[in-house]
């Protein structure tokens, strides 16, 4: 990935850091985005090696697709865009009974609205043979009653993918979603302390532990890399074979 630059919404930490950190370690340059944490997103900056710059924009609030375009496009100082991960995401609102409909609105902007739009304003940007990735979420293919909302917008996700990719297929850009299940990250290593948790997870889970940011990150770089050039419109399972099936054991 010499010489590509990557654009990495929600890189500020966890999954976000990571994918930034092997895109980097590739080669690629990183524009590192950020809503609010403008000191993690500098530290992964830092951890990169400094190979790349910051953009700061609240994603799902106005203007958000036009600050961000503003910012990497100053970046890039007249260079195209390579690649792009479509990353962050809003927490999930609950289950219906308390569900509102100022947090599903919140939802749909920052999930679903954010990465349309932002595609639709930076493709402009994008060469030619460049890779648009988008990270879905297992809630897509089980029923969690907690997440349903949450699990609407990243199937809106897949089915963008799908259809985006056969729209730009003409510009031999691939339009791919990857779909984490548990996984475990220094921004939410809290929440899987909770007792019981990670032993459920992990006694569901057929490669039998939490899944880890760099295990989502390698298969993004894979699908941002020229040995994923025939590959578009998919949606790319990452939880390690979470709920397969029963477990007899």
């Amino acid at each position: 990935m010499n010489d590509k630059v990557a654009l990495v919404t929600g890189a500020s930490r966890g999954i976000g850091r990571a994918i930034a950190a092997r895109l980097a370690a590739d080669g690629a340059e990183v524009a590192v985005h950020y809503n609010s944490d403008k000191a993690g997103a500098g530290e992964t900056l830092e951890r990169i090696g400094g190979r790349g710059f910051l953009i700061g924009a609240e994603l799902g609030a106005p203007g958000d697709v036009d600050e961000v375009a503003g910012q990497l496009s100053e970046g890039l100082a007249g260079r195209p865009l390579d690649i792009l991960v479509n990353n962050a995401a809003a927490a999930p609102a609950g289950p219906i009974e308390t569900d509102t409909v100022t947090a599903f609105d919140r939802l749909f902007a920052v999930n679903v609205r954010a990465p349309y739009f932002l595609i639709q304003r930076l493709l402009p940007m994008m060469r030619d043979g460049g890779r648009i990735v988008s990270l879905s979420s297992a809630a897509t293919r089980f029923a969690n009653p907690t997440q349903t909302s949450f699990a609407m917008t990243k199937a809106a996700l897949e089915t963008m993918s799908l259809t985006l990719a056969q729209e730009l297929g003409p510009r031999n850009i691939t339009v791919n979603a990857v779909s984490p299940g548990a996984t475990r990250t220094e921004a939410n290593g809290a929440f899987f302390e909770t007792p019981g948790l990670a032993d459920f997870v992990t006694h569901h889970t057929a490669l039998g532990r939490l899944g880890r940011g760099e295990d989502v990150a390698d298969i993004v770089a894979f699908l941002a890399s020229e040995d994923a050039r025939w590959i578009t419109g998919q949606v790319v399972d990452a939880t390690g074979g979470l709920f397969l099936g029963p477990r007899i054991a």
